[in-house]
């Protein structure tokens, strides 16, 4: 097979990292202790461009309050990442799964299993997003070391096409994927560790900006009451135990009446709102709906004002 030579030598994260060109001749302990200084670097990286990522979790809101999606597309540890964080979604906020979607190069084989190839299919970039029927009510972030992988910057032109909004979060300064985004995030952490092993320091800033993503959006969509994770899905006995907890803290109600509650009505959210404003029945459900979910709002409206 014949393969097309491009140029990545421009790219940071192709160049080698003087801090660890002798990484190979250390002793185990000065290997970590190597890794460690270099991803100290990460979170200086991302503190320098928090208002570019604020302002692509703003995006994101907008979107979903609109009924549309948040679509993380990528390749390989990206693409992956992606994945991950759509996946967390449901159990941590309630939300439905084709809610916030992660789609990656080669499918789900390429989950488990390396398709390296696959980030260059640019077709198959843009049929994905075609599969998922992007449209305008979507937000699509396109995720990239590089910012230049074909599948990525395909996906993304054609949800283009469609009205979508588009953001990106890249390691590289003045990529394509960026000059694409309409909200571009750029988190460039220097050289790796190994050099091109982007699994690495962009994968963890990747890891990171995107855990901000949700998780500011989810707040501002009032899956979060204070710090607590109202919309917790009781789908094992931890997670039980969880919202139990929760429902304790909010209400101050005794353990075994907290979990009564939670198993009638389904969920914290219902069950804290249930015992703190004195409804019942489906009046829980539908006074909720009015406020989007909003428990703080449809508590005040009610009258009553816990601490968060």
């Amino acid at each position: 097979m014949t393969h097309k030579l491009i140029r990545i030598d421009n790219l940071q994260t192709e160049h080698r990292n003087p801090d660890t060109a002798d990484i190979d001749q250390l002793s185990t302990l000065e290997i970590i202790t190597r890794i460690n200084a270099e991803d100290a670097q990460i979170h200086l990286a991302i503190a320098e461009n928090l208002a570019d990522i604020a302002a692509l979790a703003d995006a994101i809101v907008l979107a979903l309050r609109k009924g549309g999606r948040l679509i993380y597309v990528g390749a390989g540890t990206s693409g992956r990442i992606g994945v991950l964080d759509a996946s967390e979604c449901p159990p941590t906020f309630g939300t439905d799964p084709s809610q916030v979607v992660g789609v990656m190069a080669g499918g789900d084989r390429a989950l488990r299993d390396s398709t390296e190839d696959a980030e260059d299919d640019e077709k198959r970039g843009r049929s994905d997003m075609i599969a998922q029927k992007v449209n305008h009510r979507d937000i699509v972030v396109g995720i990239a070391a590089s910012g230049r992988t074909p599948y990525t910057i395909a996906a993304l032109r054609y949800a283009k096409e469609t009205g979508a909004a588009l953001g990106c979060v890249v390691n590289s300064p003045g990529s394509v994927l960026a000059k694409t985004a309409d909200y571009p995030v750029v988190i460039p952490v220097g050289p790796e560790v190994i050099t091109g092993s982007t699994r690495m320091k962009s994968g963890t800033a990747q890891k990171m900006v995107l855990n901000m993503l949700s998780t500011t959006a989810m707040i501002k969509l009032g899956k979060v009451y204070g710090n607590l994770m109202v919309d917790v899905q009781p789908s094992n006995q931890k997670l039980v135990q969880r919202a139990t907890n929760i429902i304790v803290e909010l209400t101050g109600s005794d353990p075994q009446v907290a979990r009564q509650a939670l198993d009638h009505y389904g969920s914290a959210k219902a069950a804290i709102f249930a015992l703190l404003s004195g409804q019942e029945g489906d009046q829980v459900h539908i006074t909720l709906a009015h406020h989007q979910g909003h428990l703080k709002k449809a508590l005040e409206e009610s009258g009553v004002r816990p601490d968060p």
